[in-house]
């Protein structure tokens, strides 16, 4: 065996040994990533706080009697204590603040984060599940985000003002939105099903593409008036979800992040339970078992990113209606930080909501750490793409195993049998 053959066995191995993983193994491992990625973090705070300049050292290490400029121990309290609000009381006599609520400005600003991520994340999940990399949720996310807007503020004279007319307005609104990110993904889905074109790049171009459509359309067109930003008019209040118990300055509505639960559970159910969800998992690991089987492997491709894009413009409805109440021109990155979210959720529906709440927690926390420590926003950027990254690794490897066919080391790519194993447990429910 030549050197190059066995440097490629040992890679083939080392990512069936991720492919074969239980979800329990799996679990450990996110969480053991978790606390390595914390340790690192540690004395990467350390070797900032030490080159850092400071009148007095906010941190002293034990016998050296070393000062640092950055106490890590604060750092990580303020990131992830802060994030839901501060409800435990480090260093006071009791563990639990007593004058913590849960409807707490901090903890809102979380949860809005995760319900958006929630969208993007199922998105990206679905075109993995299909064997496609669509890296288009982020303009799929403005069209629809726009189409929203646009929508409401036109429907809103012709209905209501009062809880019924703003319901129904918040349903056409979500409608428009999931119908304009449906078409925009529905592009790649048929390039790539009719004229093999690489999703991946098309994805990328039409992101492009829909950012500086909605911004000429809006600056020209659609543009409030005296307004001093490109954005459109806001919708009407009454069309707004609005929160329950949180403060309407955390841009969250609990019924917004029930919504995303309700999805994240359909979307569960129609890919693991359902003919279509058959189709798709089967055309994204088995493409040319598929075919042999009677799927229609191009339809399926268009269907996939349909649904995908769908997702990925209620997204962008959810944005409109909940946190900004109007499109804006500088839309948050949702769509791409949902890729991670997916890989985080290992492309699994159910995944996806605690991958989401994690991305959301490590924003919210980097928010209280910029307003509670001097440490600066570039070393907190680092913190929370550290933990991202030793998190999302293990995950990143076994879909790179699940795409190369090394599930379970069985038959090769492209085989009856393959398919079969993949829809182990899922043919029956179909």
């Amino acid at each position: 065996m030549s050197r190059t053959d066995a440097i490629a066995r040992s890679v083939r191995e080392f990512l069936r040994s991720f492919v074969d993983l239980s979800v329990a193994e799996r679990l450990l491992i996110s969480v053991a990533a978790i606390f390595l990625s914390i340790v690192v973090g540690f004395f990467i705070i350390l070797a900032s706080g030490r080159v850092a300049a400071c009148e007095t050292a906010a941190w002293t290490m034990p016998v050296t009697g070393l000062g640092f400029c950055y106490d890590p121990f604060q750092v990580y309290a303020v990131l992830f204590n802060g994030a839901l609000g501060y409800p435990f009381a480090f260093g006071e006599p009791g563990l639990f603040n007593p004058d913590w609520t849960p409807f707490n400005l901090s903890l809102g600003l979380t949860l809005s984060e995760t319900t958006l991520l929630v969208f993007t994340g199922l998105s990206v999940a679905v075109a993995f599940r299909a064997g496609l990399f669509n890296i288009g949720t982020q303009g799929q996310l403005v069209v629809g985000g726009l189409a929203t807007a646009l929508v409401v503020v036109a429907a809103a004279p012709v209905f209501p003002t009062g809880r019924l007319g703003g319901t129904a307005l918040i349903v056409i609104g979500v409608l428009a939105g999931a119908i304009a990110g449906g078409v925009w993904g529905a592009i790649p889905g048929a390039l790539k099903a009719y004229a093999d074109a690489n999703e991946v790049i098309t994805t990328i171009m039409l992101n492009f593409i829909a950012a500086n459509i909605a911004y000429v359309l809006v600056l020209e067109v659609f543009r409030a008036e005296g307004s001093s930003v490109v954005a459109t008019q806001y919708v009407p209040e009454h069309a707004q979800i609005q929160p329950w118990f949180f403060p309407g300055s955390s841009d969250f509505a609990e019924a917004a992040l029930l919504a995303g639960v309700l999805f994240v559970v359909g979307l569960y159910v129609l890919i693991e339970h359902t003919t279509f969800g058959y189709d798709l998992r089967t055309s994204g690991i088995q493409p040319a078992a598929a075919e042999y089987g009677g799927v229609d492997a191009k339809l399926t491709t268009v269907r996939a990113m349909t649904l995908s894009g769908a997702l990925g413009g209620v997204g962008g409805a959810v944005w409109v209606l909940m946190s900004e109440g109007r499109w804006i021109a500088s839309v948050p990155d949702l769509g791409f930080d949902g890729i991670t979210v997916s890989i985080l959720a290992g492309n699994n529906p159910l995944g996806v909501f605690p991958a989401a709440f994690l991305f959301g927690l490590l924003k919210g926390g980097a928010l209280e750490i910029g307003f509670q420590t001097d440490v600066p926003t570039e070393l907190v950027a680092v913190l929370r793409g550290l933990i991202i990254l030793f998190v999302a690794m293990p995950e990143f490897f076994r879909m790179i195993g699940r795409f190369a066919g090394l599930d379970g080391g069985g038959p090769a790519r492209g085989t009856t049998d393959d398919a079969a194993a993949a829809s182990e447990g899922g043919e029956t429910d179909a």
